[in-house]
């Protein structure tokens, strides 16, 4: 099952754990910590349900490419990363 996990800049706001889940997108694995831990939702996603501008998600080490509808696959043995996104000036 793929794997995800929550950088610590993002749990200094809601802990939550590393998890292994049931999913084939990172829309279905999002959607299955959200089940688990719903405080975390409004935190990784807008009222859209898209991806918020200060989180980057990265799934075997490359940014997702479809932050709107986060349809891009992950595998049985993929690793997920939900991050801070940075910005600068």
């Amino acid at each position: 099952m793929p794997h995800i996990v929550f950088a610590p800049a993002i749990q200094r706001h809601v802990a939550s754990p590393d998890r292994e889940v049931r999913a084939s997108t990172v829309n279905d694995a999002l959607q299955a910590v959200f089940q688990l831990q719903p405080e975390l939702r409004h935190y990784i996603v807008d009222d859209q349900g898209q991806l918020r501008r200060h989180v980057a998600v990265f799934v075997d080490g490359t940014a997702i490419r479809d932050r709107r509808r986060m349809s891009d696959h992950v595998g049985e043995a993929s690793r997920v990363y939900v991050v801070q996104a940075l910005s600068g000036g």
